[in-house]
């Protein structure tokens, strides 16, 4: 159970809360209405308003999940339900006051009173998943004027009250939802946008530096097997040698733009993390300072660089801390996957750099939800 709520994300939390909050309003309503009138109507009347309060709840719950679907923008508007719950409301509170219009022996008001109070509460509940506020007010509005025709002056004043404070509170409930959803999905925009970018910026300089020397090893060779159909050997030989040269020189680009891009400078990638995970609404803290240079240094910046990468890609990580102490780099989250952890290609090559200058990468989630990246050389 505990490892199910740990699986969902803060969107999906909050959007459970938002659910049950509507719910309940089902779970405890009801039985207190029936209690109510254990002793105040017969058997026959009991056994008849217990079956109309299960089916009113049922289509309630029902029209809550559709009302909120449709908010959240993931189905159609439910207008038949929502026609056939309003008229069953209308239904069931003249019927109450029909049956019951004068109030028990010894108490001020009637049960017909008790059905207006808890089925327009359940009805204001429900309709404020489905419907826009000014027409919740409106229809609020309507049940107070209903209470004030048929119930004591002082418990429908009180009703009228209490049935604007649920809309109020309701629809405001639904509108965070609604924020709370829709910066889960900026989030996960932002970055997917970051993880591209930086999957550009690279294609790009790889274009810059070795298209053209493609482009002429082409033209070089077609070139070459033209002169070699008109017999003109020696000329084709020359291009030949000419296209294994850019061939030689595009390798060493090649190599260039790799290191180049393998080769990152510790403190600029340090400053690079806050505001890439700031961007994803990720709190970055970095304790300790870059006291080296050249390759290790290096091999810590790709570190840093794979870490954050995978944090965006693969974790609904809050916060990320990162420690330097030494020539040990520690990248914690607090956002691991339950799926279980297998290295992928990022960090077999950073383990592969690293083990080339002697040191090491151990990878491990840790309960509850961190995931931790320890990198330390030599």
């Amino acid at each position: 159970m505990l490892g199910w709520w740990r699986s969902r994300g803060n969107a999906a939390r909050f959007d459970l809360f938002v659910r049950y909050t509507f719910y309940l309003s089902y779970v405890f309503l009801p039985p207190l209405l029936l209690l109510g009138f254990a002793n105040e109507v017969s058997t026959v009347a009991l056994v008849v308003l217990i079956t109309t309060v299960l089916a009113y709840t049922a289509v309630s719950v029902r029209l809550v999940h559709l009302g909120l679907e449709y908010n959240l923008g993931r189905t159609e508007f439910p207008r038949r339900l929502l026609i056939a719950h309003a008229i069953a409301t209308c239904v069931v509170l003249v019927t109450g006051q029909l049956v019951y219009p004068d109030p028990v022996q010894g108490k001020p008001d009637s049960p017909g009173d008790g059905i207006t109070v808890i089925f327009l509460v359940l009805a204001i509940t429900t309709y404020s998943a489905v419907l826009r506020p000014r027409t919740l007010v409106l229809i609020a509005l309507a049940g107070g004027v209903w209470a004030f025709l048929t119930a004591p002056l002082g418990n429908a004043f009180f009703l009228s009250l209490m049935l604007q404070f649920l809309v109020a509170a309701f629809r405001s409930t639904l509108w965070m939802l609604k924020i709370v959803w829709e910066l889960d999905r900026s989030r996960e925009v932002r970055a997917n946008l970051a993880v591209a970018e930086e999957r550009l910026r690279f294609a790009r300089d790889l274009h810059d530096v070795v298209g053209r020397n493609l482009s002429a090893v082409a033209l070089k060779a077609d070139l070459a097997a033209q002169l070699a159909r008109r017999d003109r050997s020696s000329a084709a030989i020359d291009e030949m040698l000419e296209v294994r040269q850019i061939a030689q020189d595009s390798l060493d680009e090649l190599r260039a733009v790799v290191s180049g891009y393998r080769t990152a400078d510790l403190t600029a990638e340090l400053a690079g993390a806050r505001s890439l995970l700031a961007s994803a609404g990720i709190d970055c803290r970095v304790i300790g300072d870059v006291t080296f240079t050249g390759e290790p240094a290096g091999a810590l910046g790709w570190a840093v660089r794979e870490g954050v990468t995978n944090v965006l890609r693969h974790s609904e990580a809050r916060t990320c801390t990162i420690t330097l102490r030494g020539k040990v780099l520690t990248m914690s989250n607090d956002g691991a996957s339950p799926a279980p952890f297998r290295f992928g290609s990022g960090l077999t090559g950073l383990h592969e750099r690293v083990a080339a200058l002697g040191g090491s990468v151990t990878a491990t989630p840790e309960p509850p939800n961190r995931f931790v990246l320890t990198v330390e050389l030599p």
